[in-house]
């Protein structure tokens, strides 16, 4: 999977990750979610719908970085992910972008195109023992973000069993 990045994308520079995620940082509280709250230990499934475009501060996310599961700020009022350093025991690391086909938005096209697009990224860092405690996820447009001509998929590795120890990208070699 190639990673590739246009002029003018909305991808803002790390320094205002991290200024934004260092005044949010104090004021996080779990939400409520499928699985319980984002502080609940133990397994945890994520899926198209875990994150979208639409998460505050998920359009921050470059190529490689980690950040936090959602959580609801008391700051911003409102469910943000944050950067954060993926020796910091990160939630979710982005592995990659793909953007999708042009056309009409249709829900189930984009996340079939998604997961079989993700899938193949997947494959190609990780296999066999190196896949082992590890699964990912789309992030995928929202409606509104299609309509505003946002075709970028992010792909994205977390461990179900927990937060990870590092940087889940093998080395460049």
């Amino acid at each position: 999977m190639t990673v590739t990045r246009q002029a003018g994308t909305r991808w803002p520079a790390r320094r205002w990750t991290l200024l934004l995620g260092l005044v949010a940082l104090g004021a996080l509280v779990p939400p409520p979610t499928a699985t319980g709250t984002a502080g609940t230990a133990g397994p945890r499934v994520k899926d198209e719908t875990f994150v979208t475009a639409r998460t505050s501060g998920i359009l921050r996310i470059e190529a490689g970085e980690c950040f936090t599961d959602p959580a609801y700020s008391e700051e911003a009022a409102e469910v943000v992910v944050l950067y954060t350093p993926c020796h910091e025991r990160a939630a979710n690391q982005s592995y990659g972008f793909v953007h999708a086909p042009e056309g009409e938005w249709d829900p189930a096209a984009l996340s079939a195109f998604a997961w079989r697009s993700c899938r193949r990224g997947f494959d190609s860092h990780w296999s066999g023992e190196a896949a082992s405690g590890l699964a990912f996820y789309p992030v995928l447009p929202t409606r509104e973000t299609w309509a505003g001509g946002d075709r970028d998929v992010m792909c994205v590795v977390y461990g179900p069993g927990g937060p990870m120890d590092g940087s889940a990208l093998p080395a460049a070699g």
